[in-house]
């Protein structure tokens, strides 16, 4: 009986009410017009996980860590080669344990114009942490990467997009400008604490906008997807027309052990040039987009 008691459909409207109003979608803060009359912005974000996407579940393939490697090795290089020929300007999604391994990767990504934001310890999903641990490494993690940088993150985008029930309240008493792993919208809004406003600001993702839905594999598993370069690109290109139309925002998640190989950078670097050819397209920092938009929306 007690199980039963348990189930959903079992709820009051008190409790299912309450857990979809927890963290909600407020007002729309999208802007009339970009920055420098721009008619569409793009945030364009590479989730740098490196080996912690292997080490935050026990650390156990040598061969997966070593593809995280490539990320720092290949991914990493080209991407910044791709933005720096279109003076583009992007966000880089570090986790603390990979930005403590390739501490030299972080700060060529700031001298070259580029954020780095919060992005876990070690890639730990949130929602299966205490509130405790769960603020412990997000304040460690944040204080790593201004040891590292010089600079003090001002967003965060969870691992994996695990937003926990505690997240939003440890953001507000990181004092961040700005969160990056939510869906309810396209273009940016102000996120919502159980119903008060709470001034940060989400730049909203989605897995269709995200490169490791279509080509990540895992060897031991039966996850084999295989979706040809030209596809994603067509899917993001369509995305980015849109979001022009619009007037709205673009943006995409890419990561570097994803497309940093030699058959899909094309992928960025094609969508760069079509920026560049509406030539009002305006390509800033997550940072730089939200701070706009809590000041124009």
């Amino acid at each position: 009986m007690d199980r039963i008691q348990e189930q959903p459909w079992t709820w009051s409207e008190e409790v299912w009410r309450g857990k979809v109003e927890h963290v909600r979608a407020g007002r729309s803060l999208k802007p009339t017009t970009w920055k420098n009359g721009a008619r569409c912005a793009v945030a364009l974000s590479f989730d740098s996980d490196h080996e912690t996407n292997e080490l935050r579940d026990g650390g156990k393939s040598i061969g997966r860590m070593s593809q995280g490697q490539y990320g720092n090795r290949k991914g990493v290089p080209r991407i910044l080669e791709a933005l720096a020929k279109h003076d583009a300007k992007a966000t880089f999604f570090v986790p603390a344990v990979a930005a403590l391994l390739y501490p030299d990767e972080q700060r060529r990504v700031v001298a070259e114009g580029h954020e780095i934001g919060i992005h876990g310890w070690i890639h730990e999903l949130n929602s299966v942490l205490p509130y405790d641990t769960e603020r412990d490494l997000m304040f460690r993690a944040s204080d790593t990467l201004e040891k590292i940088t010089g600079q003090r993150p001002v967003g965060l985008r969870t691992a994996s997009w695990d937003f926990s029930p505690d997240t939003l309240r440890i953001q507000r008493e990181l004092g961040l400008l700005y969160d990056s792993s939510l869906m309810a919208d396209d273009d940016p809004y102000e996120l919502l604490d159980r119903g008060e406003p709470t001034g940060i600001v989400e730049l909203p993702v989605e897995w269709i906008r995200d490169d490791a839905v279509y080509f990540n594999m895992h060897r031991f598993s039966g996850l084999r997807p295989h979706t040809p370069p030209t596809a994603v690109y067509d899917i993001f290109h369509r995305e980015f027309e849109r979001a022009y139309e619009e007037g709205g925002l673009f943006l995409l998640t890419m990561h570097p052990h994803v497309t940093g190989y030699r058959s899909r950078i094309w992928i960025l670097e094609k969508l760069l040039e079509d920026f560049a050819a509406r030539g009002d397209v305006w390509v800033a920092t997550h940072a730089d987009i939200a701070a706009y938009v809590k000041e124009n929306a």
